[in-house]
């Protein structure tokens, strides 16, 4: 080993969309990146969800300094009009990239633990001269230590979903309920999946695209298999925004997806419950009877999808000294851009390195992880976090802290998006909450509250 971390490569945890785009942009700043994966393959989170449409087009899924490394392979982009599935992402472009990378990228490599070279978070002597330290955890029950100059972590919260309990905890009963609840939007096209849901009443708890994304499934059910029918739980009111942007959306499929779990309500496939936070799962014979904790009772259903958001495995990083929001455990810079407290639009303009920084120096979450418990994240919002952090990393600030992206927007911008309080459901005068302005830096402060969308 190198006594001097610069000759060291810099680990990037996760071999998904994000963590194979930072790979790439270290290659092409001369810098050795080395992936470390938990699943068996690259992508392998985006493959558990195969079957979803994403509402983001080829155009905007695939990392420019990806491309570059895979145009020598003879690869062909896919058509950058159409929205891929999971699938279709994983096999047409994380895979091919993986085998590019080759041997830069680990799989069956779980990282369990980062720290300092002898070093531990309390120790301040000559901590930044000291190189990380990676326990990593292997699929044949082998472990290794790993030295690196700079971590990104792209592990992103795929295997964190947030629980259906209205206060963020489990609810009393959703453990004791498990085989009958489930935290992934189903795929129907498994008979053994549909048969689980074919004739039922399901709750689809959430308002979010994955709750659109299941209402819309559940719908197309019921028009085949009588009897099919969802209860769809808010604990909000339903307001303009509920539906996302809808045809002013400029990701047109994002727009539709909302438009879809409309239609879901208004064709009589739904039933929408507003304001019903769950305290209690209560079993009812084979069924189960969800119990707000104001005390309402829900008819019995037979199943339960809590989609409720995720939020970020930080166990492994506890040797590290993070800057992070005390509400979404996302960096603190980033976190007032993103904060569903503030806004719902989902709308963040493009950023990097310095919002992206913590006290800990070279360590840095990226892509779903870096928004911590925040919602409606872009593929692209993480390819340029990444163009950013290799940058800086490489030593060129200039490019560090140049904008190189601009993001579509998703045509809601009414205020808080948590709460349904009508004094929050309005824009602030002389605009919305999340406004981008044509021309922005990295480094510039964040828009103001009174900005015009």
């Amino acid at each position: 080993m190198s006594s001097h971390p610069s000759a060291l490569p810099v680990v990037v945890i996760g071999a998904g969309p994000v963590g194979l785009a930072a790979a790439a942009h270290l290659v092409g700043r001369d810098i050795e990146p080395l992936v470390l994966e938990a699943g068996p393959t690259a992508g392998s989170a985006v493959r558990e969800w195969s079957h979803v449409r994403l509402f983001s087009t080829w155009a905007e899924l695939v990392d420019p300094a990806a491309e570059k490394l895979l145009a020598p392979t003879g690869w062909t982009a896919p058509d950058g009009a159409t929205c891929p599935t999971g699938g279709d992402w994983a096999e047409r472009y994380l895979q091919p990239l993986a085998d590019v990378l080759g041997g830069k990228v680990r799989t069956e490599a779980r990282v369990t633990g980062v720290s300092r070279l002898s070093r531990d978070r309390v120790v301040d002597a000559d901590r930044e001269q000291q190189p990380f330290t990676v326990h990593v955890s292997y699929g044949d029950g082998t472990e290794s230590r790993i030295m690196a100059r700079a971590v990104i972590d792209a592990s992103g919260t795929w295997n964190t979903p947030g629980p259906i309990g209205g206060d963020g905890l489990p609810a009393l009963g959703e453990r004791a309920a498990a085989d009958r609840v489930s935290y992934r939007v189903p795929d129907l096209r498994d008979p053994a999946v549909r048969a689980r849901y074919a004739g039922r009443r399901t709750a689809v708890i959430g308002s979010g695209a994955s709750a659109f994304t299941a209402l819309a499934s559940l719908a197309d059910l019921a028009e085949n298999e009588p009897g099919t029918h969802a209860v769809w739980i808010l604990r909000r009111g339903i307001s303009g925004s509920t539906f996302g942007g809808g045809d002013a959306d400029q990701l047109p499929a994002r727009g539709a997806l909302g438009l879809a779990a409309k239609a879901a309500v208004d064709n009589g496939y739904a039933d929408a419950v507003t304001g019903f936070r769950t305290a209690h799962v209560e079993g009812d014979g084979d069924r189960l009877v969800l119990v707000a904790e104001d005390g309402r009772r829900l008819d019995p259903v037979d199943e339960v999808i809590g989609l409720t958001g995720f939020r970020p495995e930080l166990s492994f990083l506890d040797e590290l000294r993070l800057g992070l929001d005390e509400r979404l455990q996302s960096p603190v810079e980033l976190a007032p851009l993103i904060d569903p407290n503030q806004h719902s639009c989902g709308t963040v303009y493009p950023h990097g390195v310095n919002e992206l920084s913590h006290p800990e120096k070279d360590v840095y979450l990226v892509g779903m992880k870096s928004y911590g418990r925040a919602p409606t994240f872009l593929a692209m919002t993480g390819y340029e976090q990444v163009r950013s952090i290799a940058a800086a990393i490489a030593g060129d600030r200039e490019a560090a802290e140049r904008v190189e992206l601009t993001l579509p927007e998703t045509g809601v911008c009414g205020g808080a998006g948590l709460f349904d309080a009508p004094e929050a459901a309005q824009p602030a005068e002389g605009g919305g909450c999340c406004s981008t302005p044509a021309t922005l830096r990295i480094d510039a402060p964040a828009p103001s509250a009174s900005g015009g969308c």
